[in-house]
């Protein structure tokens, strides 16, 4: 399991290093079995800077190349061979210096070296979005729209993180381990044992707050033996965009690749907190949330547009009319969330573990979160979660909470026949 050590410092405050943090960990049963570096631009920027072409002439020698003289803030300008259609005068613009190494968005390394094109020289390389690892974009070098100080680092201007990551080996029996809070909880303990300064805090769900309720849907649980708690509410009026770039990082950063931004906030709250959510298109839903299982061999669609085949003991999610989610594990491709989804219904439940590992490997489907509902979730967090959950996609979406949290709870001293 893969803990971001910047995420962490969001729940406990250590003036710790990174071996430090990591030996405490394993001294708590924790075991760190690597640690890793991660940067949000890979290489991150170091040595790319932001320069202004002073001058900009056609190469004697080449039709498509130009000759450009570019200040980088240093004594002496640079001469630098640029074969960018939009390169001209009076152009900021971000520059690799000599010894850069770059590496690009397909993957390559470009070791940037003094040299000569066609007989003129070189003295570095005005770069374009794809070389530098921001995109894909190779039509043309980056032109800056603002005015920074010339030899500003690219990485103060596209705020590059640096994260180190710790690989844990987590044995079955630490389900209360499985996300960073829970990470942060031990190491709150061990500090306060070995009087370790540290600071701590919890995420903030105060601004909570329902709007209205025209949007209610409705919870029926059927199976009251395989799903234990239940808890729903609608967001209505999003944006589904592209995450900000401090989400898409911190999900980079544990090998979670974005995809958008209620989709991520889910993600981000799973890995947060340790509680899985699902978030439906609300508009795709017919009447009810029903919470059941469907009749042996129904043909069942999941998002990566696999024709699953149920059991008859596979537990669903579904509403009046079919079903939209394998519980705990799998979405359905129907009611995904996409770019057009403007309502959603957001999902925190506890689910069996047992049903949950079950239909798992029925269908050699291991995602995170049935790896977190197979070892028992804490059955005390589902509402915290999905209001945390519910601020953020607000926040990111400018959509609001349109219904009070619905609600199905019952005690887990009554266990199913599956414990």
């Amino acid at each position: 399991m893969k803990i971001s050590n910047n995420w962490l410092q969001q729940f406990i405050k250590l003036e710790l290093s990174t071996d430090e943090i990591s030996i405490l960990l394993t001294d708590l049963g924790l075991e760190v079995e690597g640690i890793e570096k991660f940067e949000s631009v890979k290489g991150g920027l170091n040595g790319v800077v932001v320069g202004k072409i002073l001058n900009c002439i056609k190469h004697p020698n080449a039709d498509r190349l130009k000759i450009t003289e570019v200040d980088v803030g240093e004594k002496e300008n640079l001469s630098i061979i640029c074969g960018a259609p939009n390169v001209d005068k009076g152009q900021s613009v971000l520059v690799a210096t000599i010894g850069t190494t770059l590496h690009t968005n397909d993957k390559k390394i470009l070791k940037i070296k003094k040299g000569k094109i066609r007989g003129e020289a070189s003295e570095g390389m005005i770069c374009a979005e794809d070389e530098l690892g921001l995109g894909n974009d190779h039509s043309g070098i980056i032109v800056l729209k603002n005015d920074f100080e010339l030899g500003t680092p690219a990485s103060s201007i596209f705020k590059v993180e640096s994260d180190t990551v710790y690989e844990i080996g987590l044995t079955p029996n630490r389900s209360d381990a499985m996300s960073h809070m829970g990470i942060a909880r031990d190491l709150k303990t061990v500090c306060m044992l070995k009087k370790i300064p540290f600071k701590w805090n919890f995420p903030d769900i105060s601004s909570f707050k329902v709007e209205n309720e025209k949007n209610t849907i409705n919870v029926n649980v059927n199976d009251k033996k395989r799903c234990l708690h239940y808890y729903g509410l609608s967001i209505s009026n999003v944006k589904v965009s592209n995450s900000p770039t401090w989400l898409a990082n911190k999900l980079n950063s544990i090998g979670i690749t974005p995809k958008n931004n209620i989709v991520d906030v889910t993600n981000y709250v799973l890995h947060e907190l340790g509680q899985p959510l699902h978030a439906f298109d609300a508009d795709k839903l017919v009447g009810n949330v029903v919470v059941k299982t469907c009749k042996e061999n129904t043909k069942f669609k999941t998002l990566d547009g696999v024709e699953r085949i149920l059991h008859a003991e596979d537990l669903m999610i579904c509403d009046d009319e079919e079903a939209h989610c394998i519980a705990g594990i799998f979405g359905g491709e129907k009611s995904g969330v996409n770019n057009n989804t403007n309502n959603v219904f957001l999902e925190s439940a506890y689910f069996d573990p047992v049903s949950i590992r079950k239909t798992s490997k029925r269908h050699g489907l291991n995602t995170d979160a049935s790896f977190r509902f197979e070892r028992g979730i804490d059955p005390e967090i589902g509402i915290t979660a999905l209001k945390r959950a519910a601020i953020l996609i607000c926040e990111l979406s400018g959509g609001i909470v349109t219904s009070k949290i619905q609600k199905f709870s019952q005690s887990l001293n009554q266990k199913s026949k599956f414990f």
